[in-house]
């Protein structure tokens, strides 16, 4: 992994991020020798996720809970 200070990035960015999307690398961005970002190449995923069977119904959601505890109902 290639390590670079902001001002080298600022001076090259297009190149740089060219070369991140062709050879797939990632790039860490230093200011005052600590990291503060990380270039890394774009992955597209192309799953689809089903979302059946994944919600859990636990009772009416419109209605107040603990009705009987409301001050302003007594």
């Amino acid at each position: 992994m290639e390590s670079m200070t902001v001002s080298k990035f600022k001076s090259t960015c297009l190149s740089i991020l060219d070369d991140v999307q062709k050879q797939k690398k990632r790039v860490i961005i230093t200011k005052r020798g600590k990291p503060i970002a990380e270039v890394i190449p774009y992955l597209k995923i192309d799953r689809k996720i089903s979302l059946k069977d994944t919600v859990t119904y636990m009772g009416d959601i419109v209605s107040p809970v603990a009705e009987e505890d409301w001050e302003v109902l007594k």
